[in-house]
């Protein structure tokens, strides 16, 4: 059995289910393979990875680059994360829209999310550890989001009072961003 592509309710947002070698010893797997993600249609190259541990509660995001965009293929090796992608693509048909899915340890999916979307992810579990591969590199100065709990996105948090970052929890609404800090649809 190999990769399987399932898609999201956002096209081009799509989670992976790995192709999992299980013995008396335990598990191995591949968490990137660049030729049979290409055939998968992520054709992205990556060029750095990250590795963020947080405690239950903990939401981080909603982030995003511009002139540097990320894709991103995000993997959790410990704990459970409600992971989102929120379309904020000027001319998108789904401009404003989100998609979440729960990534664990137990369940070993990946979501892969394509340049000109925020991210963000809530940890469900006592602690998570979550690895996440990007298109192109961080770059302070081109670092942009959108405020967590943006009324008219509506997403569905597990949690009202999440903990946050000063930083996270001052980003404007959607709506409040200026036209020339969204990526435009392709």
């Amino acid at each position: 059995m190999g990769l399987k592509r399932v898609e999201t309710t956002i096209p081009g947002v799509v989670l992976i289910e790995l192709n999992i070698f299980n013995d008396s010893r335990g598990f191995f797997l591949e968490t990137h393979h660049q030729k049979r993600y290409a055939e998968l249609g992520i054709d992205e190259i990556f060029v750095q990875d990250n590795h963020s541990h947080s405690r239950k509660g903990t939401l981080r995001g909603l982030h995003y680059q511009l002139n540097h965009a990320q894709g991103k293929l995000i993997y959790v090796v410990r704990g459970q994360i409600y992971d989102v992608a929120v379309d904020i693509r000027r001319c998108s048909p789904t401009f404003g829209e989100w998609t979440g899915a729960v990534l664990s340890d137990q369940n070993k999916y990946q979501i892969f999310i394509p340049k000109g979307f925020a991210h963000g992810f809530y940890v469900l579990s006592e602690t998570a550890d979550v690895i996440y591969k990007c298109s192109d590199l961080y770059t302070p100065d081109d670092e942009y989001g959108i405020f967590w709990a943006d009324p008219k996105i509506n997403i569905k948090w597990p949690e009202k009072n999440p903990i946050l970052s000063e930083k996270d929890n001052q980003y404007p609404n959607l709506e409040n961003v200026l036209v020339e800090h969204l990526p435009f649809y392709p």
